[in-house]
């Protein structure tokens, strides 16, 4: 084994590690703000180190630049994506269901 191979297999098992972990405390929390933040880590961090170690594993070229690209635009896109999500979630939810009270959302 080559310390390049040791490198790939690290970044993959990481990454791997990061999007199960996700799943599992998708499926373990309540609500729907408490998912979002246990995806974050399978966008932001899981699909990046998954594209970094077929980036590793493709050496030095195009394809390479390429995937590290898609890896970076899925750690951008997650984060945005995830802050829309939860901003329209907090909109749609009444206060109540927040913890807050119902002068809470009047904004008077």
């Amino acid at each position: 084994m080559t310390a390049r191979h040791v490198l790939v297999q690290v970044l993959l098992w990481t990454g791997v590690a990061c999007v199960l972990l996700s799943a599992a405390a998708v499926l373990r929390l309540r609500g729907t703000l408490m998912r979002l933040h246990a995806l974050a880590p399978a966008s932001c961090a899981g699909v990046p180190l998954v594209a970094a170690a077929v980036a590793v594993d493709q050496g030095v070229g195009r394809a390479a630049a390429k995937t590290l690209f898609i890896g970076l635009l899925f750690a951008a896109g997650g984060t945005v994506t995830t802050i829309a999500v939860g901003r329209a979630a907090v909109e749609a939810e009444p206060a109540e269901e927040r913890g807050g009270s119902a002068e809470e959302g009047g904004g008077a």
